[in-house]
């Protein structure tokens, strides 16, 4: 190739650069799930997302997966679902203060965006923690700082009044809610993808991006929304925002009280 071929074809290559349009986001948005502030944080970046004309497929924690029928023959009805009417046909899942989730979904009708139910309900959870994650349709080779992790998070969380033996099955749960929604995220990532999850499972060390596709993985961004004084590890995320701890109950007084 001749001296002016080179340049011709090193000039050609930096216009396609130029004009080729950037790839659709895909974000992974985390959550203190009771926490208001966070919720308005999220609200406004997926708000922002869809002003800068971004229109990702909307996956949700808080949607089982068994109930992705129910949402899409409810979006193919001849009139336009609202966000209640679609949140009591997906079963509005208990333990979730929809007040906060809401919002988005109506944003997702509003602009014709596909809504997934990401999370992997707790009767399919039992179900792996009976039988193991090879016999319900999930990898079994799980990393073993994955599991640790989980298993560590996971005492923790119940105020160490869990043995050990159970916090490694409901592990297995864990890494079973990651590796499906992260078969979801690399499904939709063509179009983009905001995911609505706990902190832990958009963690990049231990959670989603872990079981993503090499060229998903490259593209996501993971935003932790931590409280202060989160000791989360550093690099967990792409990105921390950090906001007031959300004034709570002692969830440990209420496991340490005897029942009856």
């Amino acid at each position: 190739m001749t001296p002016r071929s080179l340049v011709l074809a090193a000039a050609l290559a930096l216009s396609a650069c130029a004009i080729r349009p950037p790839q659709p986001p895909i974000v992974l948005l985390g959550e203190v799930h009771d926490n208001a502030a966070q919720q308005a944080l999220r609200l406004q970046a997926f708000q922002d997302l869809l002003a800068g004309g971004a229109r990702p497929a909307l996956l949700m924690e808080q949607l089982d997966r068994e109930r992705q029928p129910d949402i899409d023959r409810l979006r193919a009805a001849p009139t336009p679902p609202t966000a209640d009417a679609l949140i009591a046909a997906a079963g509005g899942a208990p333990g979730w203060n929809w007040a906060f989730y809401r919002p988005f979904v109506q944003l997702a009708l509003d602009h014709g965006l596909p809504i997934v139910a990401a999370n992997v309900s707790r009767a399919d959870s039992r179900r792996v923690m009976s039988l193991g994650l090879a016999d319900s349709g999930f990898s079994p080779q799980v990393p073993a700082d994955i599991l640790v992790a989980h298993a560590g998070d996971i005492e923790a969380s119940h105020c160490g009044m869990l043995d050990a033996a159970t916090a490694r099955r409901m592990a297995d749960a864990q890494v079973a809610r990651d590796q499906f929604m992260a078969r979801l995220v690399d499904r939709y990532a063509e179009r983009g993808v905001v995911l609505l999850a706990g902190n832990g499972h958009v963690r990049r060390d231990v959670g989603v991006p872990r079981w993503l596709a090499d060229a998903t993985r490259s593209r996501s961004r993971s935003i932790g929304y931590l409280e202060a004084g989160d000791p989360s590890a550093p690099g967990a995320f792409d990105r921390v925002v950090t906001t007031p701890e959300q004034p709570r109950a002692d969830p440990c007084e209420a496991m340490r009280k005897p029942v009856g």
